[in-house]
This record gives C-alpha cells, sequence and structure tokens, in this order.
C-alpha cells in the first residue's frame, strides 16, 4: 500500500484514527475515554506550592489533580486557565500548562505568546505576505499571538479568515472565563478530529471509514501490544515501561559481523522515536546500546538526533558513566498499554 491513507475507525467500542504511509503505521489515536483527555482546556484552582517538586499541584474538574510546572507570580486558591499536556500513570497528576493552545486545521491562536508567525515549511514570500495580511487583519486588537499552519497553503483565504475568528473568539471567552471553581471548559478533540485537523498536509491519497483489519492496522497494534520491536537487518530492541521509566535494550541478534553493533544502533536509534510515540510512552528513558567505541558513540548520537528532529519535546542528556544513553521525551499522550487495558 504506497501513499497516505487516514483510516477512521473503533478499537472496543472507542474511536480511532491511524495514519499510514507506505504501509506502515505512522499516527495511532485512540479515544481515552475521559473528559480530561490531553488538550482539554479547563479552569483550575490553584494550590499550595510544593518546594523541591519544581511546580505546584492544582484543583481540576470532577476532583482531579493537575501538575502545573509554570509557578511564577501564581498564589494559592487563584484560577487559571490551564490545558491538559499529556497522559499520567494511575495516582499520578495530570501534566496541564499555562501555555494554552487554540488550535484549527488552519491556525494556532496563542494567548500566551503574543505575536504573528507563519509556518516555515511555506516558503513562497507572495503566499507568505498574502498569509500575514490575513493574520493582521483578524488578529488586529487582540493580545494573542497566531500561527498561521502549513496547511493553510491549500485554504481559500475566506476559510482562513472564517478560521481565525473562531479561534480568537474562542481563545477570548476562555481565557476571560477566571470566576468559579474547577470547570470544564473546552473538550479535548476526538481522534477523527485530530485526524482532519491535524493529518491532512500533505493531503492524504485516501480516507477510508473502518479498515483497520484490512489495511494493517490492528496487526501493528499488536505488534505494538509487546516489548519486542524487530529491526532491520537483523537485530530487535524490546521496550519495556516502568514506574520510574522506559528501558530499552538493543540487541545484534544473530548477525555476527563486525559491524554488527553499529549497524544494529543506528537501526534502533532511527526506530526509536517511532516506536515511543505510537505507544505514547514518554518521560525518562534509558537505551542500552550495545557496546561500540568512542568514536561510533559520535556518529550513533547524531543519528538519534535527527531521529528525534521534529518529535514531541525531547532532550537528549547523553551518555551515563556506564555505558547508556539517557533521553526525556514529553508525555504528550496517554499509554496505548492503558488504552488497550481499558478497550479490552
Amino acid at each position: 500500500m504506497i501513499g497516505r491513507v487516514i483510516l477512521l475507525d473503533q478499537i472496543g467500542g472507542r474511536e480511532a484514527a491511524a495514519l499510514m504511509v507506505d504501509g506502515q503505521l505512522e499516527e495511532l489515536l485512540i479515544d481515552p475515554g475521559v473528559a480530561l483527555a490531553p488538550g482539554a482546556i479547563c479552569r483550575a484552582v490553584v494550590g499550595r506550592q510544593m518546594k523541591g517538586q519544581g511546580g505546584v499541584f492544582v484543583d481540576l474538574p470532577d476532583g482531579a489533580r493537575g501538575f502545573l510546572r509554570e509557578v511564577k507570580g501564581l498564589s494559592p486558591g487563584q484560577s487559571v486557565i490551564v490545558q491538559v499536556s499529556g497522559g499520567s500513570e494511575p495516582g499520578k497528576a495530570l501534566p496541564v500548562s499555562l501555555r494554552v493552545l487554540f488550535k484549527s486545521r488552519h491556525v494556532i491562536v496563542t494567548p500566551a505568546a503574543p505575536g504573528l508567525n507563519i509556518s516555515r515549511r511555506i516558503r513562497d514570500e507572495d503566499l507568505r505576505a498574502s498569509l500575514k495580511a490575513l493574520a493582521e487583519a483578524g488578529m488586529a486588537g487582540s493580545e494573542a499571538g497566531l500561527i498561521m499552519r502549513s496547511g493553510a497553503v491549500h485554504a481559500e483565504p475566506a476559510e482562513i479568515a472564517e478560521d481565525i475568528a473562531e479561534m480568537r473568539a474562542l481563545c477570548e471567552a476562555v481565557m476571560a472565563d477566571l470566576s468559579g471553581g474547577p470547570e470544564l471548559l473546552v473538550d479535548a478533540v476526538t481522534p477523527h478530529e485530530e485526524a482532519w485537523r491535524d493529518w491532512t498536509d500533505p493531503a492524504p491519497d485516501e480516507v477510508v471509514e473502518g479498515g483497520f483489519d484490512d489495511h494493517g492496522v490492528s496487526d501493528a497494534i499488536d505488534a505494538l501490544s509487546g516489548p519486542f520491536v524487530e529491526l532491520p537487518g537483523g537485530g530487535h530492541m524490546m521496550i519495556e515501561q516502568t514506574r520510574a521509566l522506559i528501558a530499552v535494550d538493543v540487541n545484534t541478534g544473530n548477525d555476527t559481523s563486525p559491524a554488527a553493533a553499529l549497524k544494529a544502533n543506528i537501526a534502533a536509534a532511527r526506530a526509536l522515536p517511532r516506536q515511543l510515540r505510537l505507544r505514547g510512552l514518554g518521560g525518562q528513558v534509558t537505551v542500552d546500546f550495545v557496546p561500540i567505541s568512542k568514536r561510533d558513540r559520535q556518529a550513533l548520537e547524531q543519528q538519534l538526533r535527527t531521529a528525534f528532529k521534529g518529535e514531541a519535546e525531547s532532550a537528549l542528556a547523553g551518555w551515563t558513566p556506564l555505558g547508556n544513553f539517557e533521553l526525556q521525551r514529553k508525555r504528550d499522550r496517554v499509554a496505548l498499554a492503558s488504552l488497550l487495558g481499558d478497550a479490552s
């Protein structure tokens, strides 16, 4: 199957969406079945700051708790508008942020980041100028910022102007709603809505209703359910989640050639971002690569940096004294294992 195919289906009665690119699963979204899913915007109430934890707990709707890292200028009892920024493990507070985003297919309104910006993927100078003019007209008098997404290049000016007006109005209404206790103000988008909003640039070759079984999505999800990941060239890696971190073990398999270690490590580095994304894994990641020379470590680290470019917020910490590689990846969604367990 060649090309980009968006599939809109269900898993265990829950709405789900998948993006297949040349027959390989690249994106997967499953409705977590909770009100405070990643992307939801709500009014929260600040609690007491916890010294040494780098943030503050906040009260969220329905008795939920969130953890907010941006604490400057906040005081206990203060109402703030926050957005759920990722999933959390059972018993832990939800990660939330004051950097709220109001996102549509063509634009993003950013109340915490003023300024007008055009996606760098739009390179035509005349088009950039016309899009900037639309942004200036639509955001005139507003203190919020706006990002023109790359998908706007395919839209008519009237459609873009409508998107700007709608997102600006929603932003202004929500950000002004500070009276009262914790309350859900904007629902997270559904998987089908998110697929339409975020996966249609470049335009898909096909959009299929259903079809997870026929297009290999179900088989790909089954493979993601276990720790084993086969790598090109005969090697493999094992990805296992613990409460403290994500442990990754890379192996050469049956390859005993002199280049086997570097070959397996490079294959693992290239595959790791996609595997973490599809599995919904984040936090601290420790990779036990096959032992290699310090010179080859530099080449491997460059492969890692290239592979993680454009992924969710990630920080490559580097090599530990014991020869492992550590990195941090933002928890931007609910773990797939949790979703599949709830849906079964």
